[in-house]
């Protein structure tokens, strides 16, 4: 299992690939909170080829934005990432405003 430090993490996929195939997973690493709307670049890239889907759990400022079609998660004090059998965990602290 991998653990970094960070403030928020955005999840992407890399385009191509056929309907019936795994795709790649990008994990964007961020030391902000929204970083879109900074335009900030993150700094550090995380990359999980051959994944099917990508499972959050115990996260809870979790947004989809429709434009970019990313997930951005906020407020992160660190995220953990655990890949099995075509399946990345992502699982963190988060210190959430009340």
């Amino acid at each position: 299992m991998e653990t970094h430090k960070v403030k928020s993490v955005t999840i992407s996929k890399k385009p191509g690939g056929t309907e019936d195939s795994f795709r790649t997973a990008f994990i964007g690493l961020f030391d902000v909170n929204n970083p879109h709307l900074k335009a900030k670049a993150p700094f550090k890239v995380l990359e999980f080829k051959n994944v099917e889907k990508v499972r959050l759990h115990d996260l809870r400022n979790v947004s989809f934005y429709l434009v970019g079609n990313d997930l951005v998660i906020n407020n992160l004090i660190e995220v953990n990432f655990e890949e099995k059998k075509n399946i990345l965990t992502l699982t963190g602290k988060q210190d959430l405003p009340k």
